[in-house]
């Protein structure tokens, strides 16, 4: 199975940590490579531009892809969503100069919109019968509406920094995006494809998660437990040599703070905090 990846930019490294997380880790993905192995002899890395993912994955040149969900609609391939990752967030948005006096969609009729996107663009507009001319740019395309290139812009931004700097007022969202994992359809159901699946997702689930250990009385046991708000019941198991016994519990990240004071107040001790790696639920 070969996982198609972005090989630069803000997707790269983020994208490859994961897949180290899940268990695949990359053996020689020197940098400029194509190709990379994994620890898996059936499963390799491809490295591609992230526009390119869904094209390389709608051809078969890869089994599944990761990459942005802007760039499967901008790609027009229909391709399955097979998991949302969690990261590389954005929003596609309609913005126009923050003086001037385009403020609702509707006002761009007979006018220029400026993108990166221009399928994605031409998908919103018409869907609101909305006719526009859709100027196609590679870059800078906050610049267009003050050079009389454009009337208004379809960008991506993280934080509306950019728009903020370039005195552009956002319309309206056009899309609103993440990092994915998509595949062909014919292919989503394959075994391989679902165990990357399962792998991937014991990873996002373990995110914000950590694991409690802690000795407790079992006098004191029935209180330790109606403070613990863990998936389900703690493991309670027996400590040798001791009247105590050992409890292990997974609980929110944020809930820790205040479990951990609980927990001594009820008698529990040598409470260990520990990050965990994955959690298959």
């Amino acid at each position: 199975m070969r996982i198609a990846v972005p090989n630069k930019g803000r997707l790269h490294e983020p994208t490859v940590k994961l897949l180290e997380r899940a268990g695949l880790h990359i053996e020689n993905g020197a940098d400029r490579k194509l190709y990379a192995d994994t620890v898996d002899p059936d499963v390799s890395i491809l490295f591609a531009r992230a526009a390119d993912i869904p094209e390389y994955v709608d051809d078969g040149a890869a089994e599944v892809g990761i990459t942005g969900l802007d760039q499967v609609h901008e790609s027009e391939s229909e391709l399955s969503e097979l998991l949302d990752l969690d990261y590389g967030r954005c929003r596609l948005v309609l913005a126009a100069p923050e003086d001037g006096d385009i403020t609702e969609p509707q006002q761009l009729e007979g006018k220029k919109v400026a993108t990166e996107f221009p399928n994605i663009t031409e998908q919103y507009f018409r869907a609101q019968n909305i006719d526009t001319e859709i100027v196609e740019v590679t870059g800078a395309t906050e610049l267009t509406p003050h050079v009389e290139m454009a009337d208004a812009i379809v960008d991506i931004t993280s934080t509306g920094t950019t728009l903020t700097v370039n005195r552009l007022g956002v319309i309206d969202e056009v899309l609103s995006s993440s990092v994915r994992l998509f595949a062909r359809e014919e292919t989503a159901g394959n075994e391989k494809v679902q165990q990357l699946v399962t792998a991937l997702e014991s990873v996002l689930a373990a995110n914000d998660k950590r694991y409690l250990m802690m000795n407790v009385d079992e006098e004191n046991l029935a209180a330790v437990q109606d403070v613990i708000p863990g998936l389900g019941g703690p493991t309670v198991m027996n400590v040798a040599g001791s009247e105590d016994v050992a409890v292990h519990a997974v609980v929110d990240q944020q809930q820790v703070f205040e479990v951990i004071n609980d927990l001594k107040s009820e008698g529990a001790t040598g409470i260990l905090v520990t990050e965990i790696e994955r959690l298959v639920e």
